[in-house]
């Protein structure tokens, strides 16, 4: 298969716009303090870890109490097995994310999205959003405002890469070797270690678990006595990557609502398939960066730029990464009607949603129950600021 049918090649400055960031916050609206999700968080603050420290110490001496000293139980890959129940859902997940990458091209092509062409910014919406907020170069001439140019699909997936490794349970990625290991995206990685076979990118299947003989030395166990796999046996299909030059943009709003659902159905399964997967196969994150290493331990690179990068010698501080940071959501500001651009004044009452979901809902898709409390839909838009200023 191409490799071009797994990932877009993310071009422009799409790369440089998936800056790593905490997307959690809570922002006071001027009418209640509401979970909101903000672009513009600090990069000074570590990522907190998903499970507090204390909670994990708790659970660990539970764990230790209930034992009744009994050996503790290896999943299958730490001991270089891959889980055969997951293997559908990998080819699933992998499925799912070059068919969203195929409609979002289609919907691209009828749907206007905005994207800054200094920072990460995007807008869904015939118009660009009037909120300066702008923290690109040269941002303070311009006095925060953006400068809108038409949006592409990296612009609406982040582009998150992780190293791929043929050994799960090999050595460490050096320093010297960050520019020898090949990098794909960090979803066909984990679709990978999970049981997906793709002939551009080997790794080592084990039948039989290996054979520990010390704390980080391990010996492979004797497959011989074991049968051949059949290279014949049949596998599950794998779509393509559409061409930009052969993509077909729906011919009706019919069908535009029909392609809005089905993204946003996709949408779904690769984001609930590879939560399956990150509770089987470990995903690392830096704490202070958007790196992100699929595998039991982080790779050795010292590529970390992130704030004080310099006191850590560029290494990075890995911890157990949480769904968004292998898909980061990107979230955008709702706009409640599509014939009216938001107003600068009333940026307090409008919601936000991912980007994907965004479109999809202006698109004609019904709105997802689990976005509806970001999206605000149950605050009232004033008129004008006027009567915005008499909200209680």
């Amino acid at each position: 298969m191409d490799i071009g049918c797994l990932h877009s090649q993310f071009s422009r400055t799409a790369f440089l716009r998936s800056k790593g960031k905490n997307p959690r916050s809570k922002f006071d609206l001027g009418h209640g303090t509401w979970q909101g999700l903000s672009s513009l968080d600090s990069f000074k603050e570590k990522k907190p870890f998903p499970i507090p420290i204390v909670e994990l110490r708790r659970a660990a001496r539970e764990r230790l109490k209930n034992r009744n000293n009994q050996p503790r139980g290896i999943p299958p890959p730490k001991r270089g097995l891959v889980v055969e129940r997951l293997i559908p859902v990998a080819y699933k997940v992998l499925n799912a994310r070059i068919t969203l990458i195929n409609n979002l091209k289609k919907l691209l092509k009828v749907m206007p999205v905005n994207a800054c062409k200094w920072c990460s910014e995007i807008h869904v919406g015939p118009v660009g959003h009037p909120f300066k907020s702008c923290r690109g170069p040269q941002a303070s001439i311009r006095k925060g405002a953006h400068e809108w140019v038409e949006a592409v699909v990296e612009d609406m997936l982040v582009p998150v890469e992780a190293y791929h490794l043929y050994d799960i349970l090999g050595k460490r990625i050096s320093h010297e070797e960050r520019f020898s290991v090949p990098r794909i995206p960090a979803v066909v990685e984990l679709c990978i270690q999970a049981g997906v076979d793709l002939p551009e990118y080997p790794t080592k299947r084990r039948r039989k678990p290996v054979i520990r003989i010390g704390r980080k030395e391990f010996i492979d166990a004797d497959e011989s006595e074991l049968p051949d796999p059949d290279p014949d046996a049949p596998k599950p299909e794998i779509l393509a990557e559409i061409v930009d030059s052969e993509i077909v943009p729906p011919s009706c709003k019919e069908d535009t609502t029909l392609l809005a659902e089905e993204t946003l159905k996709v949408w779904e399964e690769m984001r609930e398939g590879a939560k399956r997967l990150m509770k089987m196969y470990p995903v690392r994150v830096c704490g202070y960066c958007p790196e992100v290493h699929v595998g039991p331990t982080g790779h050795k690179a010292q590529n970390c730029g992130a704030h004080k990068h310099q006191q850590r010698n560029g290494q990075h501080g890995w911890q157990a990464a949480v769904l968004d940071d292998l898909i980061p959501p990107k979230f955008v500001w709702h706009v409640p009607d599509v014939n009216k651009p938001l107003e600068r004044d009333l940026r307090n009452f409008y919601g936000q949603a991912p980007a994907v979901v965004e479109l999809c809902v202006q698109a004609g898709a019904a709105v997802p129950e689990k976005y509806k409390p970001t999206m605000r839909l149950d605050v009232g838009i004033p008129t004008d600021v006027r009567e915005a200023e008499m909200v209680v």
